[in-house]
């Protein structure tokens, strides 16, 4: 019988490269790097190549997949793959990249150069590719070499605290998302929503949130507009709120796909003179778990009742978090509700199947351990 094939695991994968970050790709051939050393293996035209330029071909592969911007050029300094940086002694190279942030060593160290280094990991394993799947049983040996597309939604049963809870991953933009009483949206402190025409959950959700006309102009600004009432009723225009406050608005025009609510949860705060944000796990932590009891003190209050609620992964844009610490802050509040006996229908939305697929594994590992998915967020030095 043939094995499955092999799945690269995300934290090896990591692990490997954070062991490139510490050597540079100068000392690549001497690097025991396997799982990277598989995936480039298996890549097209990578026949004849030694080792060392093989690797370095995926990791600027990986690196170019990012798109360009801060994050790209901060990997590549990272990484030694900026031109002439490829002897540069690890810390020269991390005052580099920390430069392109325009932060301390120290803060880039313990903040940014996870969140990059975890992006490039994302990146290997998109290029590593899908493992093929079976084909069904009434199509025969032909449908397996048919390209698939992968599934816009999943459904993980983790057991928690004893308990089977179905956990749905939606792995597609937030605007999409149907049926689902409340969505959670991550906001400033000072609850001021990003323009609609930009990327972010936020603006997203805005932009599907209003109301326009036949030629698309926006007729109607609802998100924007209940969010700006909120803040003039709770005494906050103008001033910051504390990290962990929640607003609440309706849900504009989204409420056509089902959405009922939009939950906004204040946890990037502004770093002054700069368009860059702090956001610290704790403040997710404690807004989600905020938003579970804004939750729990409303749903009654409709009918039907509010019962589904759907978290993004909060600050792992903007906000510089990596994916799995951003996870581990989110599931904290999670699993602590769950602990309590509460029946929420709980979804997750993700833009990448690579994330999806970190989630996935995080969440079929809740039920074996003892202190949680939170104690998986790395910390220390890398």
């Amino acid at each position: 019988m043939p094995h499955p094939p092999h799945q690269p695991d995300h934290a090896a994968v990591l692990a490997e490269v954070r062991a490139v970050r510490r050597a540079g790709v100068v000392r690549l051939r001497g690097l025991v790097v396997p799982e990277l050393l598989r995936i480039a293996r298996e890549r097209p035209g990578a026949r004849g190549e030694s080792t060392g330029l093989a690797v370095e071909r995926l990791l600027r592969d990986a690196v170019t997949g990012i798109g360009g911007g801060t994050l790209q050029a901060a990997a590549e300094y990272t990484l030694g793959l900026a031109q002439g940086t490829r002897d540069w002694p690890p810390a020269d190279r991390r005052r580099r990249a920390a430069e392109v942030y325009g932060v301390s060593v120290e803060r880039f160290r313990k903040h940014h150069e996870l969140m990059v280094l975890d992006q490039v990991t994302e990146q290997i394993l998109v290029l590593a590719g899908p493992a093929p799947a079976a084909p069904p049983p009434d199509e025969g040996p032909a449908a397996a070499g048919r390209p698939g597309l992968a599934a816009a939604h999943r459904v993980v049963e983790p057991r928690v605290h004893g308990r089977i809870v179905p956990i749905t991953l939606h792995v597609h933009s937030v605007d999409l998302l149907r049926d689902v009483d409340v969505v959670v949206s991550p906001s400033n402190t000072y609850f001021v929503l990003p323009a609609p025409y930009k990327a972010s959950v936020a603006a997203t959700l805005r932009r599907a949130g209003a109301r326009t006309d036949a030629t698309g102009g926006v007729v109607e600004d609802r998100i924007h507009d209940e969010l700006r009432d909120w803040s003039a009723r709770h005494g906050v225009p103008g001033r910051a709120a504390l990290p962990g406050t929640v607003a609440v608005t309706s849900a504009g025009a989204l409420a056509d796909q089902g959405v009922r609510r939009i939950y906004h949860l204040a946890v990037a705060v502004p770093r002054p003179g700069t368009n860059d944000y702090d956001v610290q796990p704790a403040d997710i932590t404690r807004a989600v778990d905020r938003a579970f009891r804004q939750l729990a003190e409303e749903s009654g209050r409709h009918d039907p009742p509010l019962t589904s609620i759907c978290l993004p992964l909060l600050g792992a844009g903007r906000g510089g978090l990596p994916a799995l610490e951003s996870f581990g802050a989110l599931w904290t509040a999670v699993e602590a509700e769950l602990a309590r006996g509460a029946e929420w229908d709980i979804h997750f939305v993700v833009r990448r199947h690579a994330r999806a697929d970190l989630l996935e594994r995080l969440l079929a590992t809740a039920g074996r351990r003892s202190d949680g998915i939170a104690s998986a967020a790395p910390g220390g030095s890398v």
